[in-house]
């Protein structure tokens, strides 16, 4: 028992590495790949989430298949007793999923209109609307440190945001129309996001079915509604220059994080949830301003940044902080 409960913290903070890791890197070559300048059309931000989608479905087959002691037979029963066989289950899949291919592609008019450190900072008001959801629908009881925490966040987020006069310049350059459309594709995304983490956790703890089993669903609708989209945006263009127009090396690296993420974002609702896996993402804005800052030399961080960027992880420490060992029922 003792050693069961070490092990699940271990892969807990593992994931929630693996998590920050991921999402840093998919921010900033996102981005890069978004205002890159370069010959020809530039790739279809809507194909490149249906390719992440059936990416992270191959992976999560592949899954399955090892836990099905690599045997193909055990696979096809697995997959069809899971999958078709329980048409209603499967079906349950289609809100989170329609909402999450919503969202990545939210996410891709949100990294062309923003710089990545705003972005990255004002989308972390997910944390806030996925603590909302998960009160009201998984009805779950946050302490008076996490509220303390939520708010702290907040305060961090927004100084983190505080326009100082570089940014002032930068922000000439972008047109405030641009601006805002960005801020509004962020927004949406934040309240979708809180949703369907909710709705997929809510999901994930009421079933038996495996992590990568219900990502199989997901994925397959994802691609459905992706591939809807790509014909209702973007039909002229693919019928011009095809579906893998514009894509490089760098393109596939974006798509092969995005389908990354989805099976991170799994293990780490598996084994964490959907809160502690928004401070993750907290702690990679800190990294993707660094890395913006030495790298790219596209951002330039004040005081206030600091002093924001300090809050946010003291908030981190804060939420997870449990006074008395309380008793978990839903652990899975």
């Amino acid at each position: 028992e003792e050693k069961s409960q070490e092990m699940s913290t271990n892969l807990k903070y593992l994931s929630l590495g693996i998590l920050v890791f991921q999402t840093t890197s998919l921010v900033l070559t996102m981005r890069y790949s978004r205002t890159l300048k370069e010959e020809g059309p530039r790739y279809l931000s809507s194909t490149a989430v249906v390719i992440a989608e059936l990416l992270k479905i191959l992976a999560c087959v592949l899954l399955v298949y090892k836990d099905s002691k690599c045997n193909l037979r055990t696979l096809n029963r697995v997959l069809h007793d899971e999958i078709l066989n329980k048409p209603m289950e499967t079906l349950k899949l289609a809100i989170p999923s329609g909402i999450y291919t919503l969202q990545n592609n939210l996410l891709y008019v949100a990294l062309s209109n923003l710089d990545a450190a705003t972005y990255q900072v004002t989308y972390q008001l997910k944390i806030l609307t996925t603590a909302l959801f998960s009160v009201s629908m998984l009805s779950k009881k946050l302490g008076i440190y996490q509220w303390l925490s939520l708010v702290i966040l907040m305060t961090g987020v927004a100084l983190v945001q505080w326009p100082s006069d570089s940014q002032a310049t930068a922000a000439k350059e972008h047109s405030a129309g641009s601006q805002f459309v960005g801020l509004i594709a962020v927004l949406i995304a934040c309240f979708s996001s809180g949703f369907a983490g909710v709705y997929f956790e809510k999901i994930l703890k009421e079933t038996k079915q495996s992590v990568w089993i219900r990502n199989i669903q997901l994925g397959f609708f994802g691609s459905i509604f992706g591939l809807m989209g790509v014909y209702i945006y973007d039909g002229e263009q693919l019928s011009k220059n095809g579906f893998f127009q514009g894509y490089n090396k760098l393109t596939w690296i974006v798509v092969v994080l995005q389908a990354l993420g989805g099976l991170v974002i799994a293990a780490v609702i598996k084994y964490a949830d959907n809160i502690l896996k928004g401070f993750a993402t907290s702690l990679s804005i800190i990294l993707s301003t660094l890395i913006s800052y030495f790298w790219l030399q596209d951002f330039v961080p004040t005081s206030v940044f600091f002093f924001g960027a300090v809050l946010v992880i003291a908030a981190t420490f804060l939420y997870g902080y449990d006074p008395k060992p309380a008793g978990n029922p839903i652990k899975a």
